[in-house]
């Protein structure tokens, strides 16, 4: 099972997340996952647990990992 789309030099790859239940929850799992290069947006809905990440090639999901980590979330993998 894949989420990670490729389309026009941008791959959109959407994770889940555990652990969010609020718009400031959002804020901080998108601001940790936005500092890994080559990340073009991020977009966290606590509602889904789901994490919508665009970028410029795949990224490495250790790094992802510990971005949420650091954000106090746990990363389930990919939705």
């Amino acid at each position: 099972m894949t989420a990670q789309t490729d389309t026009h030099n941008t791959v959109t790859t959407v994770y889940q997340v555990s652990g969010m239940s609020c718009g400031h929850c959002e804020g901080a799992v998108g601001s940790e996952i936005s500092a890994i290069p080559g990340v073009d947006s991020v977009k966290a809905v606590a509602a889904t647990g789901e994490v919508t990440v665009v970028s410029a090639a795949p990224l490495d999901e250790a790094a992802v990992r510990a971005a949420v980590d650091e954000a106090g979330f746990e990363l389930a993998g990919l939705a």
